[in-house]
Order: C-alpha cells, then sequence, then structure tokens
C-alpha cells in the first residue's frame, strides 16, 4: 500500500519523492498517540487519526511542494522528512524519543449488532482485518487512476506546461493528487505501527523507510499500477532468502537496485512489455515477408 501511494505520485504524475516515509510515520504516531491517550476509541477511528495526521501534514505542505518539480521537489521532501525524524527523537515527551511509542491498547474491532474480533491477542483476525483494508485501499486507489482525474495525472507527467495550457490547473491538480497519496501511506503507517505495536523514529521517518518504496516502485515497474506490488513482492522474496545466507541484505538489494537500474530501467513489467512488443513486431515483419514470397 506504501508502495502504491508513492506511485501515485512518482509513478502517475512525475513527481519524484525522497520523503514519502513521513506520510508513513506521521500515520504510524497518529494512531498510536491517539490510542495511548484516549481511552475508550475504537480501531476504525483509531486508524483514521493516524490517517488524518497525514493529511493535515500534507495540507500543511502542498502550498510549497506543489509548485516545484524534479530534483527540487525530491530534495525538499528529503529535507522535510529528516526534520520530523529529527523531531520525532527529540520530543521525547510526546514521541518517547528513540524508543518510540510501543505496548499501546489496540482495541477489538466492533462490528455493531454482529461480533467484537479482537486484534492484540489474535493474529488471525488482525491478518484479515488488515487483508480487507488493504485490499480496499488498493481498489480506492486504482480507481483513483481509472477516473478523468487520473488522466490528469498522466498529463502532468507527460508535458505540464501543455497540461496548463488545455485549462487544467497543475498546482491545484497536484494538491488533491499530493493529498490522496499521504492519506493512503497513513492508512500503511497505521497498519504497520499497529501490526508491530511499536511506532518508533527510526522504523517510521528513517531514510530507508523512503528508499524502500521507491526500489520497490523500480523493481516491479513505474508507471504502472501492478508494478509497485509485483516489486514489494520479489523485495520481500530477496530479502528473506538472503538473511538465511548473509546479514549484509541491504548490501545485496543495493546491488540489485543498481543492476536493474542499468539494465532493466523499466522494471520486471516494463521490460516483459517492451520484449513482448518486440516479439510481435518480429512476427509481423516475419508474416508480411512470407505474404509478399
Amino acid at each position: 500500500m506504501f508502495s502504491v501511494s508513492l506511485n501515485l505520485l512518482l509513478g502517475y504524475t512525475g513527481l519524484f519523492s525522497f520523503g514519502h516515509a513521513m506520510f508513513f510515520g506521521a500515520g504510524g504516531y497518529g494512531t498510536a498517540l491517539a490510542l495511548k491517550h484516549v481511552s475508550g476509541l475504537a480501531l476504525l477511528p483509531a486508524v483514521g487519526a493516524g490517517v488524518l495526521a497525514s493529511l493535515v501534514l500534507a495540507l500543511v505542505l502542498a502550498p510549497i511542494v506543489v509548485r516545484v518539480s524534479g530534483t527540487a521537489f525530491a530534495m525538499l521532501h528529503l529535507a522535510f522528512s529528516q526534520v520530523l525524524y529529527v523531531l520525532a527523537l527529540k520530543l521525547r515527551a510526546i514521541t518517547g524519543g528513540e524508543d518510540g511509542i510501543g505496548n499501546f491498547p489496540i482495541p477489538p474491532l466492533n462490528i455493531p449488532g454482529v461480533a467484537s474480533l479482537p486484534m492484540k491477542d489474535s493474529p488471525q483476525n488482525f491478518y484479515y482485518f488488515a487483508i480487507v483494508l488493504l485490499a480496499l485501499s488498493l481498489w480506492l486507489m486504482w480507481f483513483f487512476t481509472k477516473t478523468p482525474f487520473g488522466q490528469v495525472q498522466l498529463a502532468i507527467r507527460e508535458n505540464a506546461k501543455r497540461t496548463d495550457y488545455l485549462g487544467f490547473k497543475v498546482p491545484q491538480s497536484k494538491a488533491v493528487i499530493y493529498l490522496v497519496s499521504a492519506a493512503f501511506a497513513g492508512v500503511s503507517g497505521s497498519l504497520y505501527g499497529l501490526f508491530h505495536n511499536l511506532v518508533s523514529a527510526d522504523g517510521a521517518f528513517g531514510a530507508l523507510v523512503s528508499f524502500a518504496p521507491i526500489i520497490n516502485i523500480m523493481i516491479g515497474g513505474i508507471g504502472s499500477f501492478m508494478g509497485p506490488i509485483l516489486g514489494t513482492a520479489l523485495f520481500q522474496v530477496i530479502e528473506e532468502v538472503t538473511s538465511r545466507f548473509t546479514e549484509r541484505v541491504e548490501l545485496v538489494i543495493g546491488l540489485i537496485f543498481v543492476f536493474v537500474i542499468m539494465f532493466a530501467p523499466l522494471g520486471v513489467l516494463g521490460t516483459a512489455k517492451m520484449l513482448k512488443q518486440k516479439w510481435l513486431a518480429g512476427r509481423t515483419a516475419r508474416d508480411v515477408v512470407q505474404r509478399a514470397a
């Protein structure tokens, strides 16, 4: 979910962010703080608190970042993300500092008139809760890309000046896309915090947290909706297999990332699509030659 939310910016709108972890972390900390300080808070409102924290952060930053693009956009987000990382470490009374916020209460999922499903001591219930929330979020993001506004995303990516000339307000359109991306990043951060029952500065705002979805998108295929999903699956498999043989998992993943950038910049799906097009073009050419003969 986190990778797909970044892909709404990177793959569909052409906005490269090095600091998307700040929305992931805001979602995690928002949910953890709400559950810690608001007694009797239900599960879904707690997730909503995390999404609200991400949206508020996006609303504060949007007037600044939507007016830039390219390197400026990427570096601004890297700077803002590092500011939040330092604040999470320094504001120990609120965030718990390096220790983070852990062991906060996780309420059951109450379905009025049906059942009350415990979450904290029932991994199976939490698994299905997370799967449903994941599927719903992915469907909503996919639907967003298929709306007319999704076509505006692609237009901004291809040529922002021409899109503005056609009458679409590019900064305002970027702001809407930015808010949607931040909201779903907040959902993923909230779920991550609930799963571990811990939210920390390194696990929420760290640089590696921002780089992970970029790697997933590049490996799977930038510009396609399924690319980040496939890339995340491959990333997890590579990480799991590599960890059985060496502790230098980051080194192996880094080398694979370099290999992808050098030899398969379109990712797995993009490379497969290109090879398919070449094969179809070659077959068409052979058919033409045979007919001519």
